[in-house]
């Protein structure tokens, strides 16, 4: 009897164990095989081909290649945003639990800005000109939250300019009243505006100056901040990302070829291609000396056989030009796709 007892108080004195999941470990947004093919008439073009990623709520993947290489039609893909005559074959976009690729159109019109948002290229293009930008940043608010006050509305969208370090005079403005930054950080506080969990940049500051590149960028890495969202940052400029991103993902003729740390993609790139493009950065070694890769990206209406980087690898084997690389997963959770390293998988 005592010892019943003795266990019973035993039991009540040690600490009880915690039922609850550590959300940080789980990705937030999930890419899975994701496949986009244009139908034209040439011929059936595959612009995005099993594609695969993820990333967890804080995170900041830069993804960089040659123009053509698929980096727009991912984000295009993400959005469920690609018209015809593109279709999306197959995968899946898992954000927050849900598959985007699955949800009703309706639905779908739900989930942009709420779930995931995109930030165009072009803000001079993306804004309306005759409308001022708090209708439009009012509109966006009423087509997800119909119920909300209009007090509450104005008070959302003013944040949202404060937090972008935009005054609330802003509001008011028409979008030819602004300069090419102001109309960024605009394009930026409409896609916070519902506090998405994953945030597309597609070129943000490519009609920018320098300065106003680096504010822009200021920006989007504070807001990213604020709301702990996961950011897509898509561009051709090596240097933003090495000071803006966590990881780098390279993609060539529509496949992911590279994924990794933007440190381990800056001291020791794996992939020929990803060597050729960190070679292609100037530095004092090489100073005066203009270097690019040799060739020109393929149409993806006629790929060679095999890998698609073969005609211009410096590294270039037989099997590189019959067989199609896999994806390898290296140690340290480093993704190549080349057949260099298909043994260490």
């Amino acid at each position: 009897m005592n010892s019943i007892v003795a266990n019973a108080k035993k039991l009540n004195s040690s600490p009880a164990k915690s039922n609850k999941v550590d959300r940080s470990a789980f990705p937030i947004l999930d890419v899975k095989n994701l496949e986009v093919t244009y139908f034209t008439d040439a011929g059936r073009a595959v612009a995005l081909d099993d594609v695969s990623f993820s990333l967890k709520a804080g995170e900041k993947l830069g993804i960089v290649g040659e123009s053509g290489s698929g980096k727009s039609t991912l984000a295009l893909a993400m959005m469920r945003m690609i018209k015809s005559p593109g279709r999306i074959e197959s995968g899946k976009v898992i954000v927050g639990g849900d598959d985007l690729i699955e949800l009703s159109p309706e639905e779908m019109r739900q989930a942009r800005l709420q779930k995931i948002s995109y930030i165009p290229q072009g803000a001079m293009n993306s804004l309306n000109p005759v409308i001022r930008i708090g209708a439009q940043m009012v509109d966006a608010v009423r087509a997800h939250m119909p119920d909300e006050s209009k007090s509450e509305v104005y008070d959302r969208c003013i944040n949202s300019l404060r937090s972008v370090d935009l005054p609330a005079s802003v509001f008011k403005m028409h979008p030819h009243e602004l300069s090419g930054g102001m109309k960024q950080r605009v394009c930026i506080a409409i896609g916070i505006l519902l506090q998405p969990q994953v945030i597309i940049a597609d070129e943000p500051t490519s009609a920018l100056d320098v300065v106003t590149q680096r504010q822009v960028m200021e920006t989007i890495d504070k807001v990213q901040k604020q709301i702990n969202a996961a950011v897509i940052l898509i561009g051709h400029d090596m240097g933003l990302m090495a000071q803006f991103v966590d990881k780098v993902a390279v993609m060539y003729a529509g496949r992911l070829v590279e994924v990794c740390t933007v440190r381990e993609m800056f001291t020791d790139p794996k992939h020929p291609y990803s060597k050729a493009l960190i070679n292609c950065l100037p530095n004092l070694k090489n100073k005066g000396v203009f270097q690019g890769i040799p060739g020109l990206a393929p149409s993806l209406l006629r790929l060679p056989g095999g890998c698609a980087f073969n005609p211009r690898c410096e590294s270039v084997m037989d099997i590189c030009k019959t067989q199609r690389p896999e994806v390898a997963t290296l140690d340290g959770g480093r993704v190549v796709t080349c057949h260099k390293f298909t043994g260490e998988a």
